[in-house]
């Protein structure tokens, strides 16, 4: 995970520019940019040398054996890094999230203070995701400001995309890392020009692993599977859908070519997430996208609902003075 092994950094760029690590963000967005990580590789890694070594230790610690079964998250840490105890590998990640925590909070207060729905879009490569993105900027342009932040770790392809549409998009390219943290995400909101009370779709890098424990200050993490993917992805990767408000099934209008069980996925999904909403679409056929722009305008209405309600407070309470008035009582 990135938490512990630290690839999340280093070849990050917005826009094809190289981040700075030595400046200050607008908005109360400054901050130390100091990283507790060990060392730079990325998630997808591959050692090439002997492994005829000893496994004591640390990494038995994080090894359950069940027949021909290796599990490496068995430990405390719930994952594995070379030369790492578990005891180190906790403390690297609660080092990580607590910064990345900070970001988030900084970014969350931006939208709040703009009355701004974000979202973060979760998938692994190939689920339809920018697909199923463009199909709904293209639906609900003209109704509500629009904004997207894109993440890939090279090309500005998929933001390419997104601007075809006529919104516009912001492409942040992590390199080496296999996610989006609220770091990239402040740098990228510096960048866009966006109304008051609209919609913001973080669409993060194509993986089910490590997008799962960043925070990026979003209202809900949606995570859209494909029907071509397999029905027991919920089990196999389970942080990524307990983290998420809403399953997007889509490609279902290839149903009918495929051995998939729509039932079992969705049980699988609310064996890990119970509270988990499902909404079958395709963005080809048109089947479930009114019933997904349903659920955004419900979570926009709810957020701007909240944002009223202190304000009604507020007011009732000056109505309220203004009808006592100012009785006389006591002068003479």
């Amino acid at each position: 995970m990135c938490t512990s092994c630290g690839c999340s950094h280093g070849q990050t760029r917005i826009e094809g520019a190289a981040l700075s690590r030595d400046h200050s963000h607008s908005e109360d967005h400054s901050h130390d940019h100091s990283h507790a990580h060990d060392h730079g590789h990325s998630c997808g890694h591959h050692h090439h040398h002997d492994h005829n070594h000893e496994h004591g230790g640390s990494a038995e610690a994080a090894l359950s054996r069940d027949g021909d079964n290796l599990h490496f998250g068995a430990g405390p840490a719930r994952s594995h890094a070379p030369g790492l105890s578990q005891t180190r590998m906790i403390q690297i990640e609660q080092s990580i999230l607590s910064k990345n925590d900070q970001y988030a909070a900084v970014n969350r207060s931006r939208f709040a203070a703009r009355s701004i729905l974000a979202l973060n879009l979760v998938s692994s490569p190939g689920s339809g995701k920018t697909t199923l993105l463009t199909r709904t900027l293209e639906d609900i342009q003209g109704q509500i400001d629009l904004a997207v932040i894109e993440g890939d770790q090279e090309t500005a392809n998929d933001a390419e995309r997104i601007r075809s549409t006529g919104v516009q998009a912001i492409q942040v390219n992590t390199g080496k890392g296999c996610h989006l943290d609220a770091h990239m995400v402040g740098h990228a909101l510096e960048q866009l020009e966006f109304g008051d009370q609209g919609l913001l779709f973080i669409e993060n890098v194509g993986n089910l692993v490590c997008p799962a424990e960043f925070d990026l200050g979003e209202a809900h993490k949606v995570a859209i599977l494909s029907v071509t993917e397999g029905e027991d992805k919920p089990l196999k990767y389970p942080d990524m859908f307990h983290a998420s408000d809403l399953l997007l099934l889509n490609k279902v209008d290839l149903l009918p070519h495929l051995n998939f069980d729509v039932e079992r996925c969705i049980e699988n999904a609310r064996k890990v997430n119970p509270e988990i909403e499902v909404i079958r679409c395709s963005a080809t056929s048109g089947e479930g996208m009114a019933e997904w722009y349903q659920w955004l305008e419900q979570r926009r209405r709810a957020l701007l609902e909240q944002q009223l309600e202190p304000l009604r407070q507020r007011i009732s309470a000056i109505e309220a003075n203004l009808a006592q008035g100012l009785t006389g009582q006591g002068v003479g």
